[in-house]
C-alpha cells in the first residue's frame, strides 16, 4: 500500500461508492483525526450503517485489515498537520459564522492541501507522455466549462508565449466543430474536475475520433473524461460546500497546467526561452511608466 495516499484515494473514489460507503468516506475525510481513533463498531454507528459496510469500505480502499487502515489514516493526519504547520489552526468547512480571518485561513489551508495532494498523486509517467504529445503537436486545442474554462485558457496563453500554436474554445459548439477538424498532428486538452461534464467529454471524444491525441485533466481517474483520453493527469483537489467557486479544484488544475507547461518549455529550452524573452519585451515596452 502506498504510504500517505489514503485520503486522496478516498476522495477520488467517492462518486463510485454505494450510499452507505459514501457516508463512511465523508466522515473519514471530514474528520480523519477522529475517525482514526474509532473502532469498526463506532465508525459504523457514527455513519448509521453496519460493520459489514465498514469492512467492505476499507477493503475497497485496498486494506485487508481495519488496523492497517487506521494506521495509514493516522499517518495522513500527521502529514497534513506538517503541511499546514505554518498556517493558522482551523477546522471544518466554511460556515455562515466564520469571520473574514477564518475564511482566509480555511481557504489557505484548503488550497495548500489541494496543491500538496496533487503533487503527491500526479503520475510522473503520464505527465511525461503529455509533455511529449504537446511537444510533437502542430496545434493544441484546449476546452473546459465554467471554472475549468479558465484553466484551459491559462494553458493556451502559456503555450502561445513559447511559440506553440494553441487555441482555447469558450463555446461548446465551436469546440466540437474544431475538434472534428483535428488530425494525428494535433492534441486536444480537456479540463473537468468531475470528469463527467457532458460538453467536455464530447469535445475530447470528437477529437479522439478525428485522430488527435487527447489529454484529460480531472480529479477522477475512473471518470468518462479519463476513459476518452490517451493521457490522464489527475488532480487531488479538496472541495468545500462552496463548490460553485471551485476553490480546491481550480488551484489544483492550475498547478497541473503549470507542470505541463514547464515540462514543455524545459524540453525545448532554447526555443522557449527566446520566445519568452521576446514576448516579455513586447509587453514590457508597452507599460506606461510613471513620470517623476
Amino acid at each position: 500500500m502506498a504510504d500517505g495516499t489514503l485520503l486522496i484515494r478516498i476522495r477520488a473514489a467517492v462518486p463510485a461508492l454505494r450510499p452507505t460507503e459514501r457516508r463512511i468516506a465523508e466522515l473519514v475525510v471530514g474528520d480523519p483525526a477522529s475517525a482514526a481513533n474509532l473502532s469498526i463498531a463506532e465508525l459504523a454507528a457514527r455513519c448509521e450503517t453496519s460493520t459489514t459496510s465498514v469492512v467492505r469500505f476499507y477493503k475497497r480502499m485496498g486494506y485487508a485489515h481495519f488496523k492497517d487502515f487506521t494506521i495509514d489514516l493516522t499517518r495522513e493526519v500527521t502529514r497534513e498537520e506538517l503541511a499546514t504547520s505554518n498556517l493558522p489552526e482551523v477546522s471544518g468547512d466554511i460556515d455562515r459564522h466564520d469571520s473574514l480571518e477564518g475564511i482566509v485561513s480555511k481557504v489557505a489551508t484548503n488550497e495548500t492541501l489541494s496543491i500538496a495532494d496533487t503533487a503527491r498523486a500526479l503520475d510522473m509517467d503520464a505527465l511525461g507522455r503529455a509533455v511529449a504529445l504537446v511537444l510533437a503537436a502542430r496545434r493544441i486545442d484546449t476546452f473546459g466549462v465554467g471554472a475549468s474554462a479558465l484553466v484551459g485558457l491559462d494553458l493556451q496563453q502559456k503555450l502561445s508565449r513559447i511559440g506553440r500554436t494553441a487555441i482555447n474554445w469558450h463555446d461548446s459548439h465551436s469546440a466540437w466543430t474544431s475538434a472534428a477538424t483535428l488530425n494525428d498532428t494535433c492534441v486536444a486538452v480537456a479540463v473537468s474536475h468531475t470528469g463527467a461534464t457532458v460538453d467536455t467529454v464530447e469535445f475530447l471524444a470528437i477529437a479522439r475520433k478525428s485522430g488527435a491525441a487527447t489529454i484529460a485533466i480531472t480529479n477522477f481517474h475512473d471518470s468518462p473524461l479519463a476513459a476518452t483520453s490517451d493521457v490522464t493527469l489527475t488532480t487531488a483537489a479538496r472541495e468545500t460546500q462552496f463548490r460553485s467557486g471551485a476553490l480546491g479544484s481550480r488551484i489544483a488544475q492550475l498547478m497541473v497546467v503549470d507542470c505541463l507547461f514547464t515540462g514543455v518549455a524545459q524540453a525545448s529550452y532554447d526555443e522557449s526561452m527566446a520566445a519568452l524573452r521576446n514576448t516579455y519585451t513586447v509587453v514590457h515596452d508597452r507599460i506606461v511608466h510613471k513620470r517623476g
